[in-house]
């Protein structure tokens, strides 16, 4: 076997268990992560799994590992460095029992921006389903997103986890963009509320440490969001609801349902 381990590529560490990490270090090219390697990817398409935008700490190989392992499944996740339009990353309404802030995808006409595309099989499928209990899968047709492959061909579509309670907006109503810091997120929210830092302390290490304790705390912090009216959609809910066209099956996608 080949490649180079995630400590190799300083990417071995999980969000999962050092929360002021998240969304955690992504790769800086494609590859196939294979227990603790990162091998060289040999295809960009793969016709017997299922294409995940990953927007967050899915795209983190140190977190897919721990997810994989925790249900033993040792197959390798294609990971594939795509150009993304029609979306962008937006700040999750809700505080996940982790200690962190997530991300979430949100609808976007802006400039077109680098993500992991993964391609995950039944099993992986159901393991980071599990994982995302705050979120629900949704089949994102293109054109509404386009996936450009490093070698410019686009997907027809692609799954993407869309968050139940929302997104956090920047104030003006469009939704607020994730920094890919969690301690400047955590920061600035504590700054921009008492309440929140009545419940989670003056600093995000504060903030992880009681969020990664009590889910009860998690869940008031969740509602807070929603009483300081932080709150917006994130443009992807038809999706998510199952209201949209094209859909896997249709006509529109080459690849399955596998709900």
């Amino acid at each position: 076997m080949t490649g180079r381990t995630l400590e190799e590529l300083g990417l071995a560490d999980a969000p999962r268990e050092y929360p002021l990490t998240y969304p955690g270090a992504w790769p800086a090219d494609s590859g196939l992560l294979h227990g603790d390697r990162m091998l060289p990817l040999e295809r960009l398409v793969h016709d017997d799994r299922v294409p995940v935008l990953a927007v967050g700490s899915n795209a983190c190989p140190g977190q897919l590992r721990h997810k994989m392992a925790e249900f033993r499944i040792t197959s390798p996740v294609p990971m594939v460095r795509s150009r993304v339009t029609g979306l962008d990353v937006g700040v999750s309404a809700h505080v996940s029992r982790l200690g962190y802030v997530s991300a979430s995808p949100v609808k976007s006409a802006g400039p077109s921006r680098e993500l992991f595309v993964i391609w995950l099989d039944r099993r992986q499928l159901d393991v980071i389903d599990a994982s995302e209990p705050h979120f629900r899968r949704a089949w994102l047709p293109e054109p509404e997103v386009r996936i450009e492959l490093p070698d410019g061909s686009a997907l027809a579509g692609v799954y993407a986890y869309v968050n139940r309670h929302g997104v956090l907006h920047d104030g003006s109503g469009a939704p607020r963009r994730h920094p890919g810091d969690q301690r400047a997120l955590l920061t600035g929210l504590l700054v921009a509320s008492a309440p929140l830092r009545e419940l989670f302390g003056v600093t995000p290490e504060e903030f992880c440490a009681r969020a990664r304790r009590d889910a009860g705390l998690c869940t008031r912090g969740t509602r807070l969001f929603a009483e300081h009216k932080w709150v917006t959609e994130s443009g992807f809910e038809p999706y998510a609801d199952g209201e949209q066209p094209g859909g896997p099956g249709t006509g529109a996608s080459s690849f399955p349902p596998l709900r």
